[in-house]
């Protein structure tokens, strides 16, 4: 049997996945998130797609940047809040926002409204990553492993 992945999928069918993996307290703004992972679904591996749904009060993530892995997101229903270093601004069906690789502007989409916002995410894979986030002390790391490692700031691990 072949492990090829299929050229074309049910985006709704791809199993969704609740939350983040921040450790606790980050995780809490971000439980209303439920992400679809669709490029992993099709066998991408060079860039992740994820078809994301944020209930009314939810955020995307903690406020954040990569050094390098690009980020771009596509609002297909509702209205998100953009808040970058810069302030704040809407995002309606229609719009996209981009996010490039080691510039230091930490952003996150909240949904403050009181219906569902459902958009795309798309995002370079790179073996190795830091994520910095401009609000609180954290800080994310991805050796080559796959895996993220959130320590404080300074480098000590997070409890």
């Amino acid at each position: 049997m072949s492990d090829t992945k299929p050229t074309k999928i049910e985006a709704m069918a791809v199993s969704a996945r609740t939350g983040s993996i921040y450790p606790a307290p980050f995780d809490e703004p971000v439980a209303g998130r439920i992400k679809r992972a669709l490029g992993n679904a099709l066998g991408l591996n060079q860039f992740g797609v994820n078809l994301v749904t944020l209930a009314p009060g939810a955020w995307s993530s903690q406020r954040h940047w990569h050094e390098n892995e690009d980020e771009f997101v596509y609002i297909l229903e509702g209205t998100a809040t953009l808040i970058t270093d810069d302030g704040e601004s809407t995002l309606e069906a229609g719009t996209a926002a981009g996010f490039p690789a080691g510039q230091p502007d930490g952003h996150h989409l909240v949904n403050r409204s009181d219906a569902s916002v459902v958009y795309l995410e798309v995002g370079t894979r790179a073996r190795e990553e830091t994520a910095h986030y401009s609000d609180i002390d954290m800080k994310a790391r991805r050796d080559g492993t796959g895996a993220f490692a959130f320590t404080r700031k300074d480098g000590t691990p997070i409890p």
